[in-house]
């Protein structure tokens, strides 16, 4: 009978429990499975007996669960059951492989950087000249408008070579999200804006990065364009190849993608108050005007242009309001006569703006907070979690309840956790899995932070082990992490870049359920659902990578990590 050996390919961390799952096809005779722990000298370190644990509705596998957390020190081993032909290769027990993929999953936006040149001594073989500098673009035909529009730089949203501020907004907030948490450390970074990817890594010059682009995707008015689009999707063809095969243009102005602007900029002139106070400024300024645009402007639509990137529509903008509501409220509050602000007021022509929007962002939030209560984690299509984050970090009335209904969220994720066999909180497979576990982590982990339980903080560890390897597919979703890892993202860079290794620290969609790309005939590695997974270039519906999934991943492990 064959056994499958299920455990976080990269490693355990010393403090924490060390669980790993064994796989059945068929319902055993016996009871019990004996398992030994293995140094990488072979010397065999502990013994233990993993006992039957539960059936797999989504695998059809009876799992069996073992434990050697009483392992702790320091070094390589291998995991081997005692009456069958199965070992897991080497894993480590150390704090490193944490800290390792926390600096992997942040170059990972580096290497989605647009319109720069990415040199040698820092992307090293991923290395690839300046292109799409998008500094001067057409206005797409749908517009009816004339002249050029300068969208310079941002990250690369996808597998594709598009840029958009709907995903790149809860993306980039998302980390930012981390960086408050974390403000002091090295990961983070401090003061200064460097043009190229420095060490130790700086995940405040990548979210600076992401938020000049946006910065220049607001127009004149205040209201903020959609994309930057090309006429039709590239091929697997490099940055270079794709720009001088087609025009890319700048497309739409809409309600979703300025809100989704005013709630990044607020929060970024939160995390750079302390760091650059003019950028934090300018950041404070150009939401308002976002805002105020999006006040005037409330159901302003989305371009329904999908011939060469993807749509991001929302039907429903409440939770995108009270986002962009939450952070500027956070941020303005207390400074209705701040001189910083003083050019608002020219603006606009009033010398009570800051006030005044004060006043309405304050009678607004209270109908926000009921409409739209947390969800398990955040989406790119309901952002609500960035406005209760807002208001849990906001010395304000609303600070407590914030931070109560972030507690009712995470204890349902754990209650969906214990009747899980892999401790997993969602309860189908979609596009993009991968982002969904990692989002629910970050959840469980501003609870930890918040009310000191450390049951949340484990809970977190444990969804994230299931990115990284104790899965039923065996793999571990991030590349370059493990031997397990992707080898054939859906990512374009990869596969034209004539590196055999696919671009490191980018997490893919995952498990998928839905598999919306059997017409391209990918190799799914099993019938049942949990087993929807193919790595080949060709299966986008489970392979490819969005920095919507690493953002939260990324976060998730920098706290993980502390």
């Amino acid at each position: 009978m064959n056994a499958t050996i299920h455990y976080c390919h990269p490693g355990y961390t010393p403090a924490d429990t060390k669980i790993f799952l064994i796989g059945f096809s068929e319902n055993p005779s016996f009871l019990v499975v004996k398992f030994k722990i293995l140094d990488s000298s072979s010397k065999v370190v502990y013994e233990g007996i993993a006992e039957k644990f539960r059936y797999c509705e989504y695998t059809g596998e009876i799992l069996y669960k073992g434990d050697f957390s009483a392992v702790t020190e320091l070094g390589q081993y291998r995991i081997s059951l005692t009456d069958f032909d199965a070992e897991s290769h080497l894993f480590e027990i150390s704090d490193g492989w944490l800290s390792r993929e926390v600096r992997a999953n942040i170059k990972s936006f580096y290497y989605q950087r647009s319109g720069v040149d990415l040199l040698e001594q820092f992307a090293g073989a991923w290395a690839r000249p300046a292109a799409h500098l998008d500094d001067k673009l057409e206005f797409h035909p749908t517009m009816n408008r004339a002249g050029f529009w300068n969208a310079h730089g941002g990250w690369y949203d996808a597998g594709d070579y598009g840029k958009y501020i709907v995903n790149g907004g809860v993306s980039v907030a998302t980390l930012m999200l981390a960086c408050e948490l974390r403000k002091n450390s090295a990961f983070v970074g401090g003061a200064g804006f460097s043009a190229s990817f420095e060490q130790p890594v700086s995940l405040l010059d990548e979210v600076r990065f992401e938020l000049e682009f946006f910065l220049r995707m607001q127009d004149d008015d205040g209201g903020v364009f959609f994309k930057v689009t090309p006429y039709r999707w590239d091929g697997f063809v490099t940055p270079v190849e794709s720009d001088a095969s087609q025009k890319r243009y700048i497309l739409g102005k809409s309600t979703s993608s300025t809100l989704n602007f005013a709630g990044a900029l607020a929060e970024g002139h939160h995390v750079f108050a302390d760091v650059d106070e003019a950028f934090a400024t300018k950041c404070l300024e150009a939401s308002v005007r976002a805002y105020l645009w999006a006040e005037k402007n409330p159901d302003v639509e989305w371009p329904h242009n999908m011939e060469g990137s993807g749509g991001y529509g929302d039907p429903d903008l409440g939770d995108d309001f009270f986002w962009a509501r939450a952070m500027l409220y956070r941020e303005l509050k207390g400074r209705e006569n701040d001189v910083a602000l003083a050019e608002l007021n020219v603006t606009y022509g009033v010398k009570t703006v800051v006030a005044d929007l004060l006043a309405r962002l304050e009678s607004s939030i209270p109908v926000d907070m009921e409409s739209y209560l947390p969800t398990y984690g955040l989406q790119w299509r309901s952002t609500q979690n960035l406005a209760w984050f807002a208001l849990a970090t906001c010395d304000c009335e609303w600070t407590e309840k914030a931070r109560m209904a972030f507690k009712y969220t995470a204890d349902e994720i754990l209650k969906l956790q214990e009747k899980d066999p892999y401790n997993l909180s969602i309860r189908k497979f979609i596009w993009g899995s991968n982002g969904d576990i990692a989002n629910h982590a970050l959840t469980l982990y501003l609870v930890y932070i918040w009310f000191n339980d450390s049951k949340y903080r484990a809970a977190a560890l444990e969804q994230i082990k299931f990115v990284y390897g104790m899965n039923p597919v065996d793999v571990s979703f991030v590349t370059g992490s493990a031997w397990s890892s992707p080898k054939f993202p859906h990512h374009r860079i990869s596969h034209s870049d004539n590196v055999a290794e696919p671009v490191p620290g980018l997490v893919v969609g995952g498990i998928n359920e839905d598999r919306q790309d059997t017409h391209r005939h990918p190799h799914y590695l099993g019938e049942a659902r949990g087993m929807s997974y193919a790595d080949e270039q060709c299966s986008f519906a489970s392979n490819e990578v969005a920095i919507n999934w690493s953002a939260p991943l990324t976060a998730a492990l920098l706290l993980l990590s502390a």
